[in-house]
């Protein structure tokens, strides 16, 4: 199935220094400044996940000129919870937007959703012939009332959304291939364990919060050896989806121009890099450190800012490649 990516769209929440900032989440300072993390970006209080994927969403339309009411697909991926339960919000996007005719789908499986995002407008461009235009939004805007973005995981979270427009035919930014694996094992790692069905929210409660990265210690019994080849596990499990996508898309890891990797910490994402056999100066690690993490929105960030600075030429291969709690992997190859 061929389809290109032709213009992008962000909204990003407002910057401010990790250093000046990072006293509000946690006392353990030194830790977290260790990330690597220049900058964190924060949505305004009265900003929600819906409204700053409208503003990507309206960018990349306006940079295709293309009218919203033109779209026939449009997908939303979220990292985080969106504004209420029993809503969707990509139906809400969509109706927002004006994309009237447009069929709405919503992806919520955490980071790998963006990178997915593709495979799913791949499948109904397969199934539905007559779309011909499809409008991707990846969003994530934390939820700070169960989730800490700097001290729930080894990571700092930023507000954002990118959207681009893919269209069936176009020769630029083509996706080729998507592969993912999931190990249920680990579905458990950063579960809210209040809100659901099976606890759900008592009147006068205190909120729930998420559990955070001492609940995967936890479940190591709080072996450092454990937990090293756990994340020793991840990284390598990575490397196969990557290598399973690259030779469905008939090219090498070594042939890649740019690895774009979940903006993790510097320490994780050189690791990364290195299972990869690659230097890290092929990912996208350096905006990471200024933009902090986006969640399901990091590769499209890093994809767009790549094309949009000139660093990706004709002919390049660039892997999306992410990984989510779940646990999935995910690796989208794009020929630039």
């Amino acid at each position: 199935m061929s389809f290109g990516l032709v213009s992008f769209g962000e909204a990003l929440g407002d910057a401010a220094p990790v250093a000046d900032v990072v006293a509000q989440y946690t006392d353990d300072v030194n830790r977290v400044l260790g990330y690597g993390y220049r900058q964190v970006h924060r949505a305004a209080p009265d900003v929600g996940l819906t409204d700053l994927a409208e503003r990507a969403a309206r960018r990349a339309l306006d940079a295709a000129t293309l009218p919203a009411a033109q779209v026939d697909l449009l997908v939303l991926a979220v990292t985080d919870l969106t504004e209420h339960l029993y809503w969707d919000a990509a139906a809400d996007l969509a109706y927002r937007l004006g994309a009237a005719g447009a069929e709405a789908v919503l992806l919520t499986q955490a980071c790998t959703t963006g990178v997915l995002s593709l495979d799913t407008v791949a499948g109904k461009f397969a199934t539905h012939p007559e779309y011909a235009t499809a409008l991707v939004v990846a969003a994530n805007r934390t939820c700070e009332a169960y989730w800490n973005r700097m001290d729930t995981q080894p990571m700092v979270f930023s507000d954002g959304a990118v959207a681009t427009v893919a269209r069936r035919g176009h020769p630029r930014l083509r996706w080729q291939v998507t592969e993912a694996a999931t190990d249920g094992r680990y579905a458990g790692f950063y579960r809210l364990d209040g809100g659901g069905a099976a606890a759900p929210f008592a009147p006068g409660a205190e909120p729930p919060a998420a559990r955070d990265v001492w609940h995967v210690m936890e479940f190591f019994d709080y072996d450092p050896e454990q937990f090293a080849q756990y994340a020793r596990h991840l990284d390598e499990r990575m490397v196969r989806v990557t290598e399973r996508a690259c030779e469905r898309a008939g090219v090498t890891v070594a042939d890649l121009a740019r690895l774009i990797l979940v903006a993790d910490n510097e320490r994780a994402m050189t690791s990364l890099a290195e299972a990869h056999k690659v230097p890290p100066e092929r990912t996208n690690r350096e905006l990471a450190a200024e933009y902090g993490h986006l969640g399901a929105a990091d590769q499209l960030f890093g994809l767009s800012r790549l094309f949009d600075a000139g660093e990706l030429h004709d002919g390049d291969r660039v892997a999306l490649i992410s990984l989510g709690r779940g646990t999935h992997w995910a690796c989208t190859i794009i020929e630039v």
